[in-house]
């Protein structure tokens, strides 16, 4: 939905719902979406943020009747696509996922096939009046990336994306842009990373130089270019997991001029005092075909893990007084989760930066762990709980409690 008062585009990932073919996020839409539209913006057109998976760009791409049906529905349904979660390439749900979800990535000519392909569709079931997103993974798995040339090979293939992305806006007049998503674990982790990537990578003169040459654009345009079309998606979930200060961390993304193209809340599990006895609790979240990236904070000095399992390991082995946060998407609606908390307050603090000076034009809620949620903490149904965390955020947009 259109928050109005320049605050940008609001929905929610439908990664909560969607399958991983066509087939499957088509039921998936038709099932979920108009209910919750029904719910909460039953008077004006709602946004659909879009799983495309790239068996479900292959299928698009090859059907224009598929296309024309899918802009047919949203008409129908007073819904428009304003962005594109394109990050997992394959199979999201069901099977385990782990670190296969960065997979193919950025260093691979299938990474930059299916995320133009993306950018193809967009441009044409996207209203005239929205800029779409294609929000991709943060380049690679970071235990892959071993030396500079693998750096250099994944700059070259985004770079060869925002030059597809320039064509396709002279072509057809629609801009897409896409927004890599930091993350733990990954090549892109930190946000002090994440600046260092595009200062010394992208915005640097031998950067700007390959994308003037693979665009054919003249030096004097190919900045404008890559800020353009090139920025990132800000998880605050992502980044809470690391301790940031999230207001801190996004003042440093605004002074290096690096552009979010989405602000996505997202809350994690935090544990601000682990003892032995809540050891067995926290193991409930542990049962998940995603991973579970986890940061220990331990007298000031932070350790981090790939799981949350191997995080607890790690402390029944030396039980000190310990901190914890872990990569697990839990409502943003929730303060508390039985014994625990959450990093809700950091989504709070970032609404209300956004509140006082809008930070992106797409925002999104992405909590896509329903069905690997303990069932103590599943309330009502799928369409509830996307119902009560966007009714939410939309509260502390429009009507902050004092």
């Amino acid at each position: 939905m259109d928050l109005g008062r320049g605050l940008g585009h609001l929905s929610y990932s439908t990664l909560v719902h969607a399958g991983d073919t066509w087939a499957e996020m088509k039921e998936s839409l038709h099932t979920f979406v108009p209910d919750v539209k029904a719910r909460v913006s039953p008077d004006q057109r709602f946004g659909v943020s879009l799983r495309i998976s790239a068996d479900s760009a292959k299928t698009l791409a090859a059907s224009p009747g598929e296309r024309a049906e899918l802009r047919t529905f949203l008409d129908d349904n007073d819904l428009y696509v304003y962005t594109v979660n394109a990050f997992p390439y394959g199979p999201f749900k069901g099977d385990l996922v782990m670190e296969r979800v960065y997979e193919p990535d950025w260093s691979t000519d299938d990474r930059v096939a299916y995320t133009n392909s993306v950018a193809d569709i967009l441009a044409e079931i996207a209203p005239a009046d929205v800029s779409p997103s294609i929000q991709t993974a943060p380049l690679a798995f970071a235990p892959n990336v071993t030396d500079d040339d693998y750096v250099a090979r994944f700059t070259t293939n985004l770079f060869l994306v925002v030059a597809h992305l320039v064509e396709l806006e002279a072509r057809t007049g629609r801009r897409v842009k896409l927004a890599l998503e930091p993350e733990p674990a990954c090549f892109l982790e930190t946000t002090a990373e994440t600046v260092a990537f595009f200062t010394e990578r992208v915005y640097s003169p031998q950067g700007i130089a390959e994308l003037a040459r693979l665009a054919g654009l003249p030096l004097s345009e190919a900045e404008g270019a890559m800020r353009r079309y090139l920025g990132i998606v800000f998880d605050i979930g992502h980044q809470s997991v690391g301790f940031e200060d999230i207001p801190a961390s996004l003042r440093s993304l605004v002074d290096a001029g690096i552009p979010i193209f989405k602000l996505q809340e997202a809350a994690a599990l935090w544990v601000r005092d682990l003892t032995p006895a809540l050891v067995p609790q926290l193991r409930v979240f542990t049962d998940t075909i995603y991973l579970s990236q986890t940061t220990m904070r331990q007298d000031g000095a932070v350790t981090k893990y790939l799981t949350l399992g191997d995080a607890l390991d790690a402390f029944e082995a030396n039980p000190v007084p310990t901190e914890i946060r872990t990569h697990f998407h839990v409502p943003v609606f929730l303060e508390e989760l039985g014994p625990f908390v959450t990093t809700r307050f950091a989504v709070q603090q970032a609404l209300q930066m956004h509140r006082e000076t809008p930070l992106s034009d797409h925002l999104e809620i992405e909590t896509y762990t329903w069905d690997v949620l303990p069932a103590h903490l599943k309330t009502g149904d799928i369409t509830d709980y996307v119902t009560r965390e966007l009714e939410f955020v939309r509260a502390e947009l429009l009507d902050p409690r004092p």
